[in-house]
């Protein structure tokens, strides 16, 4: 970036964002649920937080509340301590960035770039100064004359980037961005979006169902369930500290035990096997005292041929061994674990070898699992 561009990141890292805060938010369309329930959350100044979940789980309705293209039921949205309930979507100030695009192809990409400044009645050397900037900050320098229909969909993405920024609004919402792009160009836009997002320095909300997408891109990530926010945290919070089987299982595979009974004494137990719990391993979800399941990501595992080979103070169940693949740094290993329940380990391709069909212990680390409510 040159010293001439970025006016907009200069002016940005001065606030470096706003925070918002919602407080027992809730939208009732009248179904048999609301599509957010009495949820509150707060987004720091500067904050990439991402909201997660499966599809009709209340994200994106959450996303427009903030945006102010729904109205509340109830419930209060405050965007630097201001209550915002009231204000129209054009009145909030914020950047918008939405799956489609929405490019005006009658309109040159300066132009499209631009139109937020016209409708703020921004002077037109101000407007071709901001324009040339933040078409360098998305590298599309030399494509200002060109029109939409010329343009990949990786470059419209970044002009309607362009767009939602080039004001320099201290909160910049996207809407699942990248859901209609390919894999590789998802990589690239996912790498500009955390580049520019550390430059401009604005509050990002960002909501996708890609949970690849949220563990890359996000601060912390807020994790929908049923129009409620089952957890929040980093990603690597939600990740190793899950507090729900719902979380472990929508971020991550992940080896699950359903236990006889909550652990007692430090210990649980699963199909008459007892296993040694620690209690910095048991989630503070209040479930876990009435169903809980016992969690352990599949690089957590080990394979012994025999309950001998197992090291000192493991866990450890008998497996059998369905299926491998070889994927170049690891190997996947599919198995069965005890009577019927389904497992996968990934394993160093030189220093383990098994088989399809071998009878194995499979162990871990007391410290790897997690119990959470079932």
């Amino acid at each position: 970036m040159t010293s001439t561009a970025i006016d907009i990141a200069a002016e940005a890292s001065e606030s470096r964002g706003t925070g918002i805060t919602l407080s027992g938010v809730t939208k009732d369309f009248g179904l048999a649920k609301p599509a957010v329930d009495d949820i509150s959350l707060r987004i720091e100044p500067g904050e990439f937080m991402t909201l997660l979940g499966p599809s009709g789980s209340g994200k994106t309705t959450t996303l427009n509340l903030i945006a102010g293209f729904e109205s509340l039921t109830s419930g209060t949205i405050e965007i630097d301590g201001v209550d915002v309930g009231a204000l129209p979507a054009h009145k909030r100030n914020l950047g918008m960035l939405f799956q489609n695009y929405a490019l005006f192809p009658h309109m040159t990409v300066a132009q499209n770039v631009a139109y937020p400044l016209r409708a703020r009645r921004v002077d037109k050397e101000t407007i071709r100064r901001l324009v040339r900037d933040v078409l360098e900050l998305v590298q599309l320098t030399g494509r200002d004359g060109d029109y939409p229909a010329q343009l990949s969909g990786g470059q419209q993405q970044r002009v309607a980037l362009a767009r939602a920024v080039v004001f320099n609004p201290k909160a910049l919402l996207l809407d699942e961005p990248l859901s209609a792009l390919d894999r590789n160009l998802r990589a690239a836009l996912q790498a500009e979006i955390r580049r520019i997002h550390h430059e401009v320095g604005s509050t990002f909300v960002f909501v996708t169902h890609d949970q690849e997408e949220a563990m890359s891109l996000s601060d912390r990530i807020a994790l929908f369930r049923e129009g409620r926010i089952e957890q929040i945290g980093s990603p690597q919070q939600l990740y190793s500290a899950p507090e729900s089987l719902f979380t472990a299982r929508f971020l991550g595979d992940s080896n699950v035990f359903a236990l006889d009974e909550p652990p007692r004494s430090g210990t649980a137990t699963w199909q008459g096997t007892r296993w040694r719990v620690d209690a910095g391993t048991i989630a503070a979800h209040p479930g876990v005292r009435e169903h809980a399941a016992l969690v352990v990501r599949p690089e957590g595992l080990g394979i012994a041929q025999s309950a001998t080979d197992v090291p000192a103070g493991m866990n450890s169940v008998r497996g059998r061994v369905r299926d491998i693949e070889y994927l170049g740094s690891y190997r996947s290993v599919q198995l069965t674990l005890g009577a019927d329940v389904p497992g996968r380990a990934k394993i160093d391709p030189v220093e383990q070898s098994v088989e399809v069909g071998d009878d194995v212990v499979v162990w871990w680390h007391p410290e790897r699992q997690r119990v959470v409510a079932a």
